[in-house]
C-alpha cells in the first residue's frame, strides 16, 4: 500500500503516521502555548457551500444549509461576590469572565465558608457520590474541622458495603439512611442518580430543614421540575457545583494531587436561591474541598444544557460513535484490525488528547507534513457539518426538555411494570472492535500513546469545534464551553478509554451520562458514514473557509488561558484501577 495514496480514494498508509510522536519543545514548559495567537478574530460562520454536482445532495454542502445558525449570542456576564475566597478576572476570546482558583492552602478557609453547617449529607454512592464524600471529608480534615460529612443510602443498598470499606460507619455516625441524613443534615448534596431525584424529589424537599441548603451536581433536576412549571422550595438555599469530570476522575486526581498543591478536577458553580446570604462562600467551599483547580460561575440552567448535550456529544457519545465508524471504515479498506483500533482509538485518547491538553488544537494539525495536513483538512471539511447537524438536534432536544424526560423514562424501564420486563442498560463493548482493543493494550509499551493519525484527528477535531461552536452560539460561557468540550474530554474522561476502552469510560459515569451515550453514539456513527464519508469518497473539494475559520478561531486563546490554570499534573488510569465504579474493577485488558 502506497505510503502517498491519498484517503479519498483509499486508506493511506500509516508508515508515516504510525510511528509519529509530537516532539517537546525543549525550550518551552508543558503549558508553553505560545503559539496559539491572543488576536481577536472573526468568530466562525456556518457557510453554505456551492451544490457540487457530484455529490447527489449529500455530505457538507447540504449539511451547512441544514444546520445554519444565529449570530453567536453574547455570554451573559456572571459576576459573584465572596467574602472568603479570592476572585479573579480572566480575559477569555475577549469576554471577561471570573473565577477562583483552588488550592489545598486554602482548606483553612473552610471552616469559615461553611460557618453554620455542622452536617454535610452526602447522599447517593453512584459516580459522584464515593468521590466527593471521601475528598470533602479528607479536606476537612486537613482544616481541622469538626464537620461531619455523613453518607446517606437507601435501606438495603449494596453500597452500604462500599461506604464502610472508604471510612463511613454508622458507629461514627457518618453512614445512615438516606432521609435521616437529609433530615440532620445542614447542606444536602444530592448526588443520586437523576431519574431518582426526578422520581422522589417531593419526599427529598420534606425531609429538609428550613434555611439548610441543597447542593446537587448537575442541574438535571431543575429542568425536570421547569418541564412541570415548579420550582425549588424557597425555604431553602440551592446551590450547585459541577465537577468537569466523573467522580472516579474527582477522587483520582485529588489522591494524585497531594503532593502537588491545586490538582483535581475544574468545576462550575450556581447560586439558584440564596436565603440567607451563604451560599456563594459555601458553594465555593465546596468546590475548593473537591480539590478543584479552578471554578467558574454559570447558571443552573446553563450548566445542565451543556452538561447533558456535553455527555451525548465529543465527551462521551459522539467519540464512541465516531471512533466505531472510522475502525470500520479503515478495516474495510485492508488496514488491519489491530492498526485500526490504534489509528482510531489510541490516536485520539493518545497523543491527540495529550496534545490539545498540554498545547491546544492548533499543535495537532501543525504537528503534520503538508500532505497530512490535507489528510485532516480533508476528514475536518466532510466532518464539520454532518457533526453539527447532530449536535444542534442533541442541544435543542436537552434545552426542550425532551432528553431530560427521556432520561426519567429509561430510569423506569430498568424494573419490570405494566407486565413487560426490564431493560437495564446493556453491554457497549463486546463487538470485534473491542476485543481487538484488549489486545491491542495487552501488549503495549507503557507510555504508548498511539499514532499521531490525521484523518482520524481531522474527524475528532472537527467534532470538538462543531461542539464549541454550538454552545457559543447558544450564550455559554467560555468557561463553560471550554471545560465541557475540551478539558473534560481530554483530561478527564478520554484516559479511561485508553486504558480500558469504552465501557471503562462510559461506565464510570453517571446513569444520565451513560443513557445518553447509548443513545447518541449510533447517531453520530450513522451520519458520518452516511454524509462525511460518502462526500470523501465522491471528492468533494476542501472547504477553505472551513479550515481558514478553524486556523484564526478565537477559542485557541481561550484555551490557552484555560490551560494555564492546569496543575501539572496528568490523571493515571491503570488497567487494574481500584478507585472505580465496583463493579468495573478486575484486573483486565
Amino acid at each position: 500500500m502506497a505510503a502517498t495514496t491519498s484517503f479519498a480514494t483509499s486508506v493511506p498508509s500509516a508508515s508515516s503516521s504510525l510511528s509519529k510522536t509530537l516532539k517537546s519543545d525543549s525550550k518551552s514548559s508543558s503549558l508553553n502555548l505560545g503559539f496559539l495567537s491572543s488576536k481577536a478574530f472573526e468568530p466562525l460562520r456556518a457557510r453554505v457551500l456551492p451544490p457540487c454536482d457530484n455529490v447527489g445532495g449529500t455530505g457538507s454542502a447540504l449539511a451547512a444549509r441544514m444546520v445554519s445558525t444565529p449570530l453567536i449570542k453574547t455570554p451573559v456576564p456572571l459576576d459573584f461576590e465572596t467574602s472568603i475566597f479570592k476572585k479573579e478576572k480572566v480575559s477569555l476570546a475577549g469576554h471577561d469572565e471570573y473565577i477562583v482558583r483552588g488550592g489545598r492552602d486554602l482548606f483553612h478557609f473552610l471552616p469559615d465558608a461553611f460557618k453554620g453547617i455542622k452536617q454535610i449529607g452526602v447522599i447517593g454512592w453512584g459516580s459522584q457520590g464515593p468521590a466527593q464524600a471521601q475528598n470533602l471529608r479528607d479536606s476537612l480534615v486537613e482544616a481541622k474541622s469538626d464537620i461531619v460529612v455523613k453518607v446517606g443510602l437507601r435501606k438495603g443498598s449494596k453500597s452500604f458495603a462500599e461506604a464502610r470499606a472508604a471510612g463511613f460507619t454508622e458507629e461514627t455516625g457518618t453512614l445512615g439512611d438516606i432521609y435521616e441524613t437529609i433530615s440532620s443534615s445542614d447542606l444536602v448534596m444530592l448526588l443520586i442518580s437523576d431519574s431518582a431525584q426526578a422520581d422522589n424529589y417531593e419526599k427529598i424537599f420534606s425531609h429538609m430543614k428550613p434555611n439548610s441548603i441543597l447542593g446537587l451536581s448537575h442541574g438535571f433536576l431543575l429542568g425536570h421540575l421547569q418541564s412541570f412549571g415548579l420550582d425549588f422550595p424557597k425555604n431553602i438555599s440551592v446551590i450547585a457545583v459541577c465537577p468537569k469530570g466523573m467522580g472516579p476522575s474527582v477522587r483520582r486526581l485529588y489522591v494524585q494531587g497531594k503532593e502537588i498543591n491545586g490538582a483535581g478536577i475544574n468545576s462550575s458553580f450556581a447560586v439558584h436561591q440564596d436565603v440567607d446570604g451563604r451560599a456563594t462562600d459555601v458553594a465555593l467551599g465546596w468546590s475548593v474541598a473537591l480539590g478543584s483547580p479552578f471554578t467558574f460561575a454559570t447558571t443552573l440552567e446553563q450548566e445542565y444544557k451543556s452538561d447533558i448535550f456535553g455527555e451525548r456529544g465529543i465527551l462521551l457519545g459522539a467519540v464512541h460513535g465516531i471512533v466505531e465508524c472510522l475502525f470500520r471504515r479503515y478495516t474495510e479498506h485492508g488496514m488491519s484490525e489491530e492498526l485500526a483500533y490504534k489509528n482510531t482509538v489510541e490516536s485520539i485518547t493518545g497523543i491527540i488528547s495529550k496534545t490539545i491538553s498540554t498545547q491546544g488544537m492548533l499543535a495537532v494539525y501543525n504537528a503534520f507534513s503538508e500532505e497530512e495536513k490535507k489528510e485532516f483538512e480533508t476528514a475536518y471539511s466532510a466532518s464539520f457539518y454532518p457533526c453539527m447537524d447532530i449536535l444542534y438536534e442533541c442541544y435543542e432536544d436537552v434545552a426542550s426538555g425532551s432528553e431530560i424526560r427521556s432520561v426519567v423514562l429509561a430510569g423506569r424501564r430498568f424494573y419490570e411494570k405494566d407486565g413487560l420486563p426490564a431493560f437495564p442498560m446493556g453491554k457497549i463493548d463486546q463487538t470485534r472492535m473491542w476485543k481487538v482493543g484488549e489486545k491491542v493494550r495487552s501488549v503495549r509499551p507503557p507510555g504508548d500513546l498511539g499514532p499521531l493519525y490525521p484523518f482520524t484527528a481531522g474527524v475528532y477535531v472537527a467534532l470538538m469545534m462543531a461542539q464549541i461552536e454550538i454552545l457559543r452560539k447558544k450564550g455559554h460561557s467560555y468557561s463553560e464551553i471550554i471545560n465541557e468540550s475540551v478539558i473534560e474530554s481530554v483530561d478527564s474522561l478520554n484516559p479511561f478509554m485508553h486504558a480500558r476502552g469504552v465501557s471503562f469510560m462510559v461506565d464510570n459515569c453517571s446513569t444520565t451520562a451513560r443513557l445518553g451515550s447509548r443513545k447518541w453514539a449510533p447517531r453520530f456513527d450513522y451520519i458520518i458514514t452516511q454524509q462525511a464519508l460518502v462526500a470523501v469518497d465522491n471528492g468533494v473539494p476542501i472547504n477553505r473557509d472551513l479550515i481558514s475559520n478553524f486556523l484564526s478561531d478565537p477559542v485557541h486563546g481561550a484555551i490557552e488561558v484555560c490551560a494555564q490554570l492546569r496543575p501539572t499534573v496528568d490523571i493515571s488510569v491503570p488497567p487494574d484501577a481500584d478507585f472505580v465504579r465496583p463493579e468495573l474493577r478486575q484486573s483486565s485488558n
